[in-house]
């Protein structure tokens, strides 16, 4: 998907206009305080662009999953706060819980270029989430132009990430959005070789379809967390009480042809770390022991990649020009499981040469806490976004823009 051919911030003139921006605002939040500003950090030069060019600015976004109705704790009132803070420009919060109520027309209606509005919690709106026509009317009835910048919900097709763009004349994506493209895009569509792309996660299901389109593009496929298990299961090995797709044992076994057959280098775990339960709460200490990933003890289950794996998929690693990283190699919130994520990300880390993208999620918030962050090309704000656009899917919220 190109973003060559749809307009960008750069080539609306927006002076004295009402610009709606679609933002993801969607932080952790604890007893009302936001605990991740990362989101907010991202919108920023959008805002500010649009803030210096003379628009109008209205920023809506959703929050967590209200449902349709109005939920005190997932209020956008934080986030208003914050961004105040962060763009020293007083930011009204229009609190209304039908999102385009009083409040909001009257916001707008009051506003001087440069002034910046923020909207209500779009998914207090049950038809927010089903692209419901009437919300989408009412979002357009606010503004002159519309600008996407959320690329964490550009795969959801919603009111205000789509349906309100078949009701404005002209419509952009932000600055963040065009960093997604051209960092995801280019590592899909024209990657410096050789291009690895390191995959894990509880779930093969999740992955299937990218683990197709990759196996096309990459050079290197290594696959690690909970999803390795079916594949070494569908190689015939003894992978005990690890998790297991069992309606995926085929599938499995076929990718592994494929990939020989495509000449892809498909690198699984060769040491897996075992215990014989599921840390319960997720940081408990466990007594865990490091085996031979096709001898997995019939009472025991896998829940990291082992010492061993670590050194094979970090010298791949370290040979590679572009990398792709989607999914936590282990059961990373646990101390003792989280060896295989860290040695990945110090391995991306130490090589500088590298593009290093990560595929956002829990392997972002995993980069983050483990403080890799700074280290990578670019890590992804949208963990499902990230993984349709590496399937080769057209994402909505990117598909509704003007065409240049």
């Amino acid at each position: 998907m190109s973003l060559l051919n749809k307009k960008t911030v750069d080539d609306i003139n927006v002076k004295g206009k009402r610009v709606l921006v679609r933002c993801d605002f969607n932080v952790p939040m604890k007893a009302g305080v936001i605990t991740d500003e990362n989101r907010i950090n991202a919108a920023l030069p959008t805002i500010k662009k649009l803030i210096a060019d003379g628009g109008k600015v209205i920023l809506c976004s959703h929050m967590g999953k209200p449902k349709g109705e109005p939920v005190p704790e997932l209020s956008l009132a934080p986030v208003a706060e914050k961004l105040s803070e962060k763009l020293g420009v007083a930011v009204k919060f229009a609190a209304d819980d039908c999102v385009v109520g009083e409040n909001a027309k009257a916001a707008v209606a009051a506003m001087n270029d440069g002034d910046v509005v923020l909207l209500q919690n779009t998914r207090y709106r049950k038809e927010e989430t089903k692209n419901g026509e009437a919300f989408s009317r009412e979002l357009a009835s606010l503004c002159d132009i519309f600008v996407n910048d959320a690329f964490g919900t550009a795969h959801r097709a919603h009111c205000s990430t789509v349906g309100v763009a078949d009701y404005v004349s002209e419509s952009a994506v932000g600055y963040l959005m065009g960093k997604e493209l051209k960092y995801l895009g280019n590592a899909v569509e024209d990657p410096k070789r050789p291009f690895v792309c390191i995959l894990g996660g509880a779930k093969v299901a999740d992955k299937l379809n990218v683990i197709e389109n990759l196996l096309g593009k990459a050079d290197t496929l290594i696959i690690g967390g909970g999803m390795s298990f079916t594949f070494l299961k569908a190689m015939g090995h003894q992978i005990g009480n690890s998790l297991l797709d069992e309606s995926k044992v085929d599938y499995c076994r076929d990718m592994l042809k494929k990939a020989e057959d495509k000449g892809v280098k498909l690198l699984l775990p060769i040491d897996t770390v075992c215990s014989k339960v599921y840390p319960d709460p997720i940081d408990a200490k466990l007594d865990v022991n490091v085996v031979s990933s096709d001898s997995i003890p019939a009472d025991e289950m896998g829940l990291d990649i082992g010492p061993k794996t670590v050194e094979l998929f970090s010298q791949e690693i370290a040979n590679a020009k572009t990398i792709v990283w989607n999914g936590p190699m282990g059961v990373a919130e646990n101390p003792q499981l989280a060896n295989g994520t860290l040695g990945v990300a110090k391995a991306m880390a130490a090589n500088e040469d590298a593009i290093t993208i990560i595929g956002g999620g829990d392997s972002a918030a995993a980069v983050n806490q483990l403080g890799f962050g700074d280290k990578m090309t670019h890590i992804s704000t949208g963990g499902g976004a990230s993984l349709e656009f590496l399937e080769g899917k057209q994402l909505p919220g990117i598909e509704c823009i003007s065409e240049k």
